[in-house]
């Protein structure tokens, strides 16, 4: 492959075995943090603070002494919300503080998994929980202005002797974890992770959340530039869209969409590639076979006095994604069921 090839290499293919359970868990973004410019697309220190409105929109963003969190920390966001979504799809409560292997989000973001790695990891956590935003940004179908950290705090639970962590402990913020439970999140495309530049990444974001699965999105240098968070000129920000536009046209690296810039216009053109499935939320209905006979006198111990088959029905209705195991899910949900009501 030539070496100006756009994409990173795929440091963790999914064809090996030992690492297919990881990528399990489809890459997933809050909407929130998709829609408006949270996160620095430098990748040096960023300590400038900044303001955004639109649309009766307000965020204000204050980096730490550790700069403001960049969009490649994004990626610890991504695999949290990923897992938990998984989670939920499967008849789990989601929790707020998510444990896992560093390894595995390492793989899972296609990211080294050398001691530099482990370090560069340990660093996005630090600025993720550093920078602070004060919005009034609504998740979970409540407006609320406030102050918080993209996570509360981080963890290591477990580091070797050599000093690489294993286990780490993450607690989201009441903002993200709300958007997670209220199924406010889009689905990425696992390239997202190959691309190199920042500002490629976020425009990537931009598309999928403004284009989806419609044929074409158009969008002036000027909206784009707010909406990116860029602090570089137009003429620089200008030459940085139209060097990414070049090379999609070239390669057509972008994952998703066609990324082409009209010079004349100033305008940047998203294009579907037609490879952007609906979402869970969107699909009317999910076909789940008919449960294994054993499972409804395991289900009655997990919720005494009621009716199974009502709760059943209840499952079904709810569910948004066929689980893998369908009895476990439904038996988790009867568990469920009775914790928040007791006895009929």
């Amino acid at each position: 492959m030539s070496s100006d090839y756009p994409l990173l290499p795929d440091r963790h293919p999914q064809g090996d075995f030992f690492v297919c359970d990881i990528f399990d868990a489809a890459p997933k973004a809050d909407i929130g943090a998709m829609e408006h410019p949270i996160f620095s697309l430098s990748t040096k220190p960023d300590t400038r603070p900044r303001k955004y409105e639109h649309n009766g929109i307000s965020i204000e963003v204050k980096p730490s002494s550790d700069g403001l969190a960049t969009v490649h920390d994004r990626d610890v966001l991504i695999y949290c919300i990923s897992q938990l979504i998984k989670g939920m799809n499967e008849g789990r409560e989601p929790q707020q503080i998510v444990r896992f292997q560093a390894s595995d989000l390492l793989k899972a973001t296609n990211r080294m998994i050398t001691g530099r790695g482990y370090d560069l990891l340990k660093a996005a956590m630090e600025r993720l929980a550093g920078t602070r935003i004060s919005t009034n940004i609504t998740t979970g179908g409540q407006e609320v202005f406030e102050t918080f950290g993209l996570i509360e705090r981080a963890r290591i639970v477990r580091e070797t002797r050599d000093g690489r962590m294993q286990e780490v402990e993450i607690k989201l913020s009441d903002w993200v974890f709300n958007a997670i439970r209220a199924h406010e999140v889009l689905t990425l495309s696992r390239e997202y992770f190959r691309l190199r530049k920042p500002l490629e990444r976020r425009i990537y974001e931009l598309a999928r959340k403004h284009c989806g699965r419609q044929k074409e999105w158009r969008v002036s240098l000027e909206l784009l530039q707010k909406k990116c968070g860029s602090g570089s000129s137009m003429r620089e920000f200008r030459r940085l869209v139209t060097t990414i536009a070049d090379e999609d046209e070239k390669y057509g690296h972008m994952p998703d969409y066609e990324i082409r810039f009209e010079v004349e216009k100033d305008v940047l053109v998203v294009r579907s590639r037609g490879t952007v499935g609906p979402e869970v939320s969107e699909i009317a209905t999910v076909v789940i076979p008919p449960l294994d006979a054993d499972v409804y006198a395991m289900a009655r111990e997990a919720a005494p006095g009621w009716d199974v088959r009502m709760i059943e029905h209840e499952w079904r209705s709810w569910t948004t994604e066929a689980p893998k195991n369908p009895e476990m899910a439904f038996l988790g949900f009867c568990r469920k069921w009775f914790e928040r009501r007791g006895r009929p």
